[in-house]
């Protein structure tokens, strides 16, 4: 058997995280493009902070969950650089790095950065 060369390096981010991002980004969801189905009084104070926002400042929400998605774009893009740097050639891997950096964020992101590959010096 050979020795793996890290070229199809991949690890799943844990599935707290997982789980956590995603209801957090479908809540958000929710409160920007259907704020008046949220049902806010079930919430407790996270309905009552939310609600506060969507009724005073709708537009900052709004543009915000844009702005989140936008950073997620590039966090997956930046992985793509990292796969490069770190001798990760596999194409289906990359992918793998990209769709989930670009779906769970630095949850993602940091294990790609954690990875050293066998024989390339540490960085400090």
């Amino acid at each position: 058997m050979a020795k793996s060369d890290g070229g199809s390096y991949f690890r799943r981010t844990s599935l707290f995280w997982m789980v956590v991002v995603t209801v957090s980004l479908s809540f958000y969801t929710w409160t920007v493009f259907w704020p008046r189905d949220v049902p806010y009084g079930l919430l407790g104070p996270l309905g009552a902070l939310a609600k506060h926002f969507v009724d005073y400042h709708y537009p900052v929400v709004y543009y915000g969950w844009f702005l989140t998605w936008v950073i997620h774009l590039f966090e997956a893009l930046f992985a793509l650089k990292v796969c490069s740097d770190k001798g990760i050639d596999s194409t289906s891997t990359r992918l793998l790095w990209i769709a989930q950096t670009f779906l769970f964020g630095l949850t993602s992101l940091c294990l790609l950065i954690k990875y050293k590959p066998d024989g390339r010096p540490k960085r400090q």
